[in-house]
C-alpha cells in the first residue's frame, strides 16, 4: 500500500525530484528540501508522493486468501502485534520467540512483510522464487543489526542512520563477521513504521501509539484513536437528477473523531444501511478529500484522512459481516461494538445526526422529525434537491459551519481541537500527522462487498445483466479440480453506474473493469434498476435483460414526453400572463425563480449498496 509519511526527515517526491521534509508548518502545509539542488519549497502536502524506489506494486488481495491463509496471516499478526507496539524493546523481542517457540529472524521477517504493506494480508506469505530475493545474513548478523538500530538509531538522542552503519560495521570488526552493505541497513531503518521513529526518537508515549478505551467511560486520547460511524434517514425528500420530480428520502452514513468531533467522513444514497454503504463511508475517512471536494466544485479545507486505531458501532447487522470485519483487520482497525443496554456509548454521533437534523429542517423539501412538527407543510411539493446537490450542500456545512463552530463540549472548534491532537500544543505531544494512502481505487474496493460467480462462454451475469470483456476469456469454464465445480471469481460494483463491474483477476492479481455485454444499453444506477424491477413485477412482465432495459427507455421517453408537453403548456401560459397586465407581476416571480437556479457540479466516486443478492 502506497502511503506518505508526514515528518521531519521523510524522503518525498515534488515534481519527480527527490525531496526531504525539513518543517511541518501545519496539518496540511511543509516544507521541504531538494536533495540535488537545495532549493526550499513550502506547499501544500497533497503536492508531494511518497518516495520509495523498493515499492511493491503488488498486493496480495485479502478476497483471494483462502480461509487457511487468512488464518495464517492473523495469527503471524497477533503474534508480531506486541513487537510492533514496542519495537525497541528487544527483552520483549525474546520473550515472544520464548512463548511462540519462533526464531527471532523470524519475527523479524514477519514485521518485514507486515511494514511493506501495513495490511494483514501480507503475512499471508509470498510465492517461492527459489531464494530470489532473500535475505542470506546469518542470524547473528541479523540480531547485530537490529540490536544497533534499537539501541542507537531509535532513541530519544536521535543519532544518524551514518551513525548507526558505523556502530554496527565496529561490532562485526569486533566479532569477527563480514558487516553487511550499507544500503542493508538504510533498507531495515526505512522498514520502521514512522508512528514508532517519532515515539522512540522525539519520545512519543506508547499510549499516543494505540489508543486502549477507558472502563468507566468512553473517551479518546488523539485523533483517529476513536472514529464512530452510525446511519440516519435524513429527514428530506430529494428529487431525481433527470426530471427533478420528488422522489425518496436518502439515507446518510457519519464518521465522527471522538477526540476532536470532526467529522472525518460520510456516505450519501438512497439505500437502506448496509455493508457497502458502511465500507465506503470508512474508504471516505481513510482517503484524503481534495479530490472529493474538487469534483464538488468547493472551495475549502477538510485536513482529515488516515486509517483509524477504533472503530465504535452498535451492532446492527451490517457492522458485523465477514467482508467489512476482514476489510478492518487487513488495516489494522479494531471493530468495537457498543454494549448492549448502555446508550451513552453512542452518544457523540446521535448529538451530531440532531444537530444535523436541525439545520436540514430549514431546507426546502424537508419532512420534519414528525407529522405535528410537519403540520401542513408539503414536504414533496417544495422538494428541491437532488441527491448530488444535497451531497454538496451538507459538505458545505460540515467544512465551513460545524468544523468552525465552537464545540460546547470542547470549548474551542473541531478544526481547532483537531490541529492540537496532531501537532501538540504546549507540553502535550501531538500524534503526528496520519500517513496518507495514495492508491484511492484499491481502498474503496477493499470495503466493497462482493459476488462470486462462474464465467461462461457470453460472460458472467450479475442480477440479470450480462457483462464481457476479453480478460474473461482464460477463465470460461474454469474448473475448480478440488471442488470437483466450476471455479467461482470475484466481481464488484459501483452501485451508482452499474454499466462497469471490476473482476478480480487472479493471476496478475488486480481489478479490470467489465462494461456490459451490449454496450447499448445506457448507465444507470442501482436504485433505478430496482425501481424498474418492482414495476415489472407489477406488471407481471417476465424479468430480463432486455425487458430491464426496454422499460427503462420507454420510461425515460414517456417522462421527456411529459416534459415537453409541460413546456408547451408553460409557454401558452406564458404568453397569457404578458396579455393579461395585472399577471405581470407572476412572470417576475417565475424568471426570478430561473435565474436563481443552480447548477451544481455532481460527485460520483461514492459508492453504496449494489447488489441485489
Amino acid at each position: 500500500m502506497k502511503r506518505l509519511y508526514i515528518t521531519e526527515g521523510e524522503k518525498v517526491l515534488y515534481k519527480n525530484k527527490e525531496c526531504i521534509i525539513i518543517r511541518i508548518i501545519d496539518v496540511c502545509t511543509i516544507s521541504i528540501e531538494e536533495k540535488d539542488t537545495n532549493i526550499i519549497h513550502t506547499i501544500p502536502v497533497n503536492l508531494v508522493e511518497p518516495y520509495d524506489p523498493n515499492h511493491i506494486s503488488k498486493i496480495k488481495e485479502i478476497h483471494s486468501l483462502s480461509e487457511k491463509e487468512w488464518e495464517k496471516a492473523l495469527y503471524r499478526y497477533n503474534i508480531i502485534q506486541p513487537i510492533l507496539n514496542k519495537r525497541g524493546d528487544l527483552a520483549l523481542i525474546q520473550e515472544v520467540s520464548n512463548e511462540t517457540k519462533i526464531s527471532i529472524p523470524t519475527l523479524y521477517r514477519w514485521i518485514k512483510l507486515f511494514d511493506e504493506t501495513e495490511l494483514v494480508s501480507s503475512l499471508a506469505g509470498k510465492k517461492h522464487t527459489g531464494g530470489i530475493g532473500k535475505s542470506r545474513l546469518t542470524e547473528k548478523l541479523n540480531h547485530i543489526i537490529e540490536n544497533k538500530i534499537h539501541s542507537v538509531y531509535l532513541t530519544k538522542s536521535r543519532k544518524s542512520i551514518t551513525k548507526t552503519i558505523l556502530e554496527i560495521e565496529l561490532e562485526c570488526n569486533r566479532l569477527g563477521i563480514k558487516p553487511p552493505h550499507s544500503n542493508t541497513i538504510r533498507n531495515r531503518i526505512k522498514n520502521i513504521s514512522e508512528e514508532e521513529r517519532i515515539k522512540k526518537r522525539l519520545g512519543i508515549k506508547e499510549a499516543k501509539y494505540k489508543f486502549e478505551p477507558l472502563k468507566n467511560h468512553f473517551e479518546a486520547e488523539y485523533p483517529l484513536s476513536v472514529v464512530q460511524i452510525d446511519h440516519t434517514l435524513v429527514d428530506i425528500i430529494l428529487v431525481d437528477e433527470q426530471f427533478r420530480k420528488p422522489y425518496k428520502r436518502p439515507w446518510l452514513t457519519l464518521a465522527i473523531d471522538i477526540y476532536s468531533r470532526m467529522v472525518v467522513g460520510f456516505y450519501l444514497s438512497y439505500e437502506t444501511p448496509g455493508a457497502l454503504g458502511t465500507g465506503m463511508c470508512i474508504s471516505n475517512t481513510i482517503l484524503p478529500k481534495e479530490i472529493w471536494l474538487e469534483k464538488l466544485g468547493i472551495s475549502t479545507e477538510w485536513n482529515c484522512w488516515g486509517v483509524m486505531d477504533t472503530i465504535h458501532v452498535d451492532n446492527a447487522k451490517e457492522f458485523r459481516g465477514n467482508m467489512l470485519k476482514r476489510a478492518c483487520q487487513d488495516y489494522g482497525i479494531k471493530l468495537q461494538f457498543r454494549p448492549i443496554g448502555t446508550p451513552h456509548w453512542g452518544g457523540h454521533i446521535e448529538r451530531l445526526l440532531g444537530t444535523f437534523s436541525k439545520e436540514i429542517h430549514n431546507l426546502p423539501g424537508t419532512t420534519f422529525s414528525s407529522e405535528a412538527e410537519r403540520k401542513k407543510y408539503q414536504s414533496e411539493k417544495n422538494a428541491a434537491f437532488t441527491l448530488n446537490e444535497f451531497e454538496k450542500w451538507l459538505t458545505l456545512y460540515i467544512t465551513k459551519v460545524y468544523h468552525k463552530r465552537i464545540h460546547s463540549s470542547l470549548d474551542k472548534t473541531p478544526e481547532e481541537k483537531w490541529e492540537e491532537g496532531i501537532l501538540g500544543l504546549g507540553s502535550q505531544i501531538g500524534r503526528g500527522i496520519p500517513a496518507r494512502i495514495y492508491n484511492e481505487r484499491k481502498v474503496r474496493l477493499d470495503f466493497m462487498p462482493y459476488v462470486e460467480r462462474t464465467i461462461q462462454e457470453y460472460g458472467v451475469v450479475i442480477d440479470h445483466i450480462h457483462y464481457y470483456d476479453d480478460i474473461l476469456r482464460n477463465y470460461v469454464h474454469d474448473y475448480d479440480n478440488n471442488k470437483k465445480e466450476n471455479k467461482l471469481h470475484v466481481f464488484k460494483r459501483d452501485p451508482r453506474d452499474i454499466s462497469i463491474v471490476y473482476f478480480f483477476e487472479p493471476k496478475q492479481n488486480e481489478y479490470f473493469n467489465i462494461p456490459y455485454r451490449n454496450t447499448s444499453f445506457p448507465p444507470i444506477s442501482i436504485w433505478e434498476y430496482r425501481d424498474l424491477l418492482k414495476k415489472l413485477k407489477s406488471n407481471k412482465i417476465n424479468i430480463t435483460e432486455d425487458n430491464i432495459f426496454n422499460a427503462y427507455r420507454e420510461l425515460n421517453d414517456l417522462e421527456e414526453k411529459v416534459v415537453r408537453e409541460t413546456k408547451r403548456k408553460q409557454k401558452l401560459d406564458y404568453v397569457d400572463i404578458f396579455r393579461s397586465e395585472p399577471l405581470k407581476t407572476a412572470h417576475k416571480t417565475i424568471e426570478s425563480e430561473i435565474i436563481n437556479t443552480e447548477t451544481i457540479l455532481p460527485f460520483e466516486d461514492l459508492e453504496d449498496e449494489t447488489f441485489t443478492t
